[in-house]
């Protein structure tokens, strides 16, 4: 991942932070992070994904971007022009695949519960409510900080999350405590990193970029009803 990083560190954390097991230090920063990732109101980024598949010789990488808004709203977008948007709302997640004419939904009112729930979370981890919130969801296996950069290893509470995906890894500035990246480790032992660039603290964001444009075009299917 490439970052460039201000030069100013506090001498006192330099030998505490180099342990790959959780310290007091270390996990005093991850709170800090915790804290300033609650008072996000609107956060975007452009973005660089990587996926990484055993059944191919190289990753896939793909670049676009990002939006948030408290508390749980996301769009993301893949390819220029788009060719994946994910939009997450407070009921459902929609997937629009704009070239293919097809979008799927999924519920995420009472009725979406089990796995599927679950790892909607582990997609939200980027912007905790609380540390309180976080605790809750994932175990800490480990915060490893160099170059000013600090990685939190998690690991899912949830048994159905862990049997989709195993563990999560958040990358976060330990100047500002601004979120850098995401890898998500899945059961099949592919991996999927986010890094995150040019990212805007609370920009002005329209209510639209939330919305789906669906023309008559799009065909809309419900997966989950099947």
């Amino acid at each position: 991942m490439k970052i460039r990083f201000s030069i100013h560190l506090l001498p006192c954390l330099v030998v505490l932070l180099l342990s790959a097991r959780p310290t007091s230090a270390a996990d005093e920063l991850l709170t800090a992070f915790v804290e300033r990732q609650a008072a996000v109101k609107t956060w975007s980024a452009d973005l660089i994904q990587t996926r990484t598949l055993k059944s191919f010789a190289q990753p896939l990488v793909s670049t676009g971007r990002v939006w948030f808004a408290a508390p749980n709203l996301f769009r993301w977008e893949l390819g220029t022009p788009a060719q994946t948007i994910a939009l997450r709302r407070s009921t459902e997640m929609m997937v629009i695949y704009p070239r293919l004419k097809r979008a799927e939904r999924y519920a995420l009112d009472g009725t979406a519960t089990g796995p599927w729930k679950d790892t909607l979370s582990l997609l939200e981890a980027g912007f905790p409510s609380s540390r309180a919130d976080l605790d809750a969801k994932f175990k800490i296996l480990s915060t490893i900080t160099s170059n000013q950069v600090c990685t939190a290893v998690l690991e899912p509470k949830s048994a159905g999350s862990r049997r989709f995906m195993p563990q999560l890894q958040l990358v976060f500035s330990i100047n500002d405590f601004s979120l850098l990246g995401t890898e998500l480790q899945f059961a099949d032992h592919s991996t999927l990193r986010n890094e995150f660039i040019h990212p805007k603290l609370n920009p002005a964001t329209p209510d639209s970029v939330f919305q789906a444009d669906l023309g008559p075009e799009i065909k809309v299917t419900e997966p989950m009803k099947r």
